[in-house]
């Protein structure tokens, strides 16, 4: 058991959107859209909640959800 204190409520949340169809692993339609730090960058990942497969991966901006100015120049 850890000595450090745990937070009461959770400090960082995700929010995965719901997308249609059916998982080609398991068949699940349970798959949901949301953003993914890797060591390649930032990407948009559609994955089954059910069994995790990733169904798509796609590169996002430099920062993820930062936008800077100079980017919308």
């Amino acid at each position: 058991m850890s000595s450090y204190p745990r937070p009461a409520e959770p400090t960082l949340s995700v929010e995965r959107e719901p997308v249609a169809g059916a998982c080609p692993e398991c068949g699940a339609e349970r798959l949901r859209r949301y953003p993914v730090l890797s060591e390649g960058g930032w990407f948009r990942v559609v994955k089954c909640q059910e069994c995790l497969r990733a169904v798509s991966r796609e590169p996002w901006s430099r920062l993820g959800p930062i936008t800077l100015l100079v980017d919308g120049l």
